[in-house]
């Protein structure tokens, strides 16, 4: 069966690069034997009930023109529950290298949507794009948002772009900005094509952040259970640092930062030599902070500073820690979820909330509820307006201006400042910071588009991305989940391009204090004999004895405290 997989997808290949210039005659077909290749079901036959066409060509919908009137339009493919496609074809006409004959001049040539390559060809794909969004908003309220929108260049390549929540907020390149073009010879690979028939059998499925969930929570297990074990003779405080530099050296060297395999190799070796792991973690840990040679890995490391490292104490783990720390290193970090990240390792490294770390989190799908109105939707807007201003400017032979508009506002959007007063562990942070990050990479693809040879070195980094927080720990967790998720998304826009040093900085962006008062001094408050006051901490818990659900313990107290000149808090300045 794969041999016979195979010899049809180089079939279908051949035969269709040789098409171009002519979508009404060849876009059917063309998508029909696709089906066959990908091995799902052709579309049906059309019926006379609308609410029946579930999976047509030529999909009819009613825009409503916002004025009383209405006009018809039609989805060249269509499948509810899955994707919205429409198609266009090119043309691979080339500029003659010689002055064309009379009789040359005069010869009728297709010209299709465009020339493929060229800035007309681009602008013609993403006006394609927008025509399938407004076919998905066409589209009844009962029928859902779909997914996917796919824009087929028959014969050429597939763009595909997905809003996972299904809100018709953001549909934003799948994967992401850099892969999001599947050409007509990647169908030459089995997974390029299962890929393409989830869009059709199962397209909520191909959803990264559901695997990175499951990853996450793994991984979360994993460190729960390692700083349980340590905190027998260790502060939480202390195992929390320690675990945190871990981790992120792992994330390190799993998208390369460090040398491939290198810190598993180190805790590898450490398991014949025990008495060498402290020495040898604290060694690299105290590279990775100045930039040097590591004697224990055996290169030269990259500056990573930050404050992360600048402290680089390493706590002694006995055999069965060690074995937790090696599992926890060979897991894939490059797909955690960051988005749920910092809320599942909170929870791991605290002796009080670890109980909950199989409890209810955020979904993400909420925290896009409130990140996509306030900050994303208004900033895709002003893009959207400044990309048709760049086009008519190229359409008018001023590429330099066209240039100028869109390098504009990519400073603008990497200026834009996000707060959040109550970060927590920073879900909320990062989602912004994972949307704002998928906006340039579509803004440094214009770029490109418009001939810049010279991509900005200018991005949006952690500095963008305020918190306030009065959890010491959950400060920390926020400001390593949000340099993760930049990492993440840096290679995600800007491919393996070198980064500058020190790869981390202490922007000083997260706070670690009340949102709410600021005091001059905190007092204990005592009563009338001189003893403390005090009350319930506020967090500890225990089973009730009748319904075993968690109230609070009485016996975990605190002292009272007195706030010396209490007054409102200011917030850093934001957007």
């Amino acid at each position: 069966m794969a041999i016979a997989d195979e010899s049809l997808a180089e079939t279908f290949i051949e035969r269709w690069k040789k098409s171009e210039a002519a979508e009404q005659a060849n876009s059917q077909l063309f998508l029909r034997e696709l089906c066959e290749v990908l091995e799902v079901p052709a579309p049906e036959p059309t019926v006379q009930d609308e609410l029946h066409n579930n999976y047509v060509f030529e999909k009819r919908v009613v825009f409503q023109n916002g004025d009383g009137t209405t006009n018809v339009g039609r989805i060249d493919l269509y499948k509810s529950g899955c994707f919205v496609l429409e198609s266009k074809q090119g043309s691979d006409q080339k500029e003659p290298s010689a002055p064309l004959s009379t009789a040359a001049k005069n010869k009728k040539h297709r010209a299709g949507t465009a020339p493929r390559g060229t800035p007309a060809w681009q602008q013609a794909m993403t006006r394609a794009r927008n025509q399938a969004e407004r076919y998905a908003k066409a589209l009844p309220v009962e029928a859902g948002w779909p997914p996917f929108l796919v824009v087929a260049d028959v014969g050429f390549c597939f763009d595909l772009y997905s809003d996972f929540s299904q809100s018709g907020k953001a549909y934003t390149p799948f994967p992401d900005p850099q892969s999001y073009r599947i050409r007509l010879d990647d169908l030459a690979d089995p997974q390029v094509r299962t890929k393409l028939r989830g869009l059709w059998l199962d397209p909520l499925g191909l959803d990264p952040s559901r695997r990175a969930a499951k990853v996450t929570r793994e991984l979360a297990g994993r460190l729960a259970k390692l700083a349980k074990s340590l905190e027998g003779k260790h502060s939480p405080e202390a195992v929390a640092n320690f675990l945190i530099r871990c981790l992120f050296t792992m994330f390190a060297e799993d998208v390369e930062l460090l040398p491939r395999d290198s810190f598993v190799t180190l805790l590898e070796r450490a398991r014949k030599k025990p008495a060498m792991f402290i020495p040898w973690l604290e060694e690299l840990w105290r590279a990775m902070n100045e930039g040097k040679v590591s004697t224990s890995i055996g290169e030269k490391l990259l500056h990573f500073n930050g404050g992360l490292f600048a402290e680089c104490t390493a706590l002694p783990v006995n055999e069965d820690q060690l074995e937790l720390l090696i599992e926890a290193a060979e897991a894939r970090w490059t797909d955690v979820e960051p988005a749920i990240f910092g809320t599942l390792l909170e929870r791991a490294l605290d002796p009080v909330e670890r109980h909950k770390l199989g409890a209810h989190y955020t979904p993400r799908a909420y925290v896009e509820r409130l990140v996509m109105p306030t900050i994303i939707e208004p900033l895709r807007a002003e893009w959207e307006s400044v990309y048709a201003t760049a086009v008519q400017l190229e359409s008018e032979e001023n590429a330099r201006k066209a240039r100028e508009a869109v390098r504009a506002f990519h400073h603008r959007l990497c200026e834009v400042r996000v707060l959040d007063p109550a970060c927590g562990s920073g879900n909320f942070l990062y989602v912004a910071l994972e949307h704002m990050k998928r906006l340039e990479g579509e803004v440094l693809n214009a770029l490109r588009e418009f001939g810049e040879q010279q991509i900005p070195l200018l991005t949006i980094d952690p500095h963008q991305f305020l918190g306030i927080e009065v959890n010491p720990r959950a400060a920390a967790i926020t400001d390593l989940v949000l340099w993760i998720g930049f990492l993440q998304w840096h290679f995600r826009t800007r491919g393996r391009t070198e980064l500058p040093e020190p790869v981390l900085r202490d922007y000083q962006n997260i706070e670690c204090r009340d949102a709410v008062l600021a005091w001059d001094a905190v007092e204990d408050v005592h009563d009338e004999q001189g003893n403390p006051v005090t009350r319930w901490d506020g967090r500890t818990t225990k089973p009730h004895p009748v319904t075993g659900e968690e109230v609070p313990d009485e016996t975990a107290r605190t002292v009272e405290k007195r706030y010396i000149n209490p007054r409102k808090a200011e917030w850093p300045k934001c957007d």
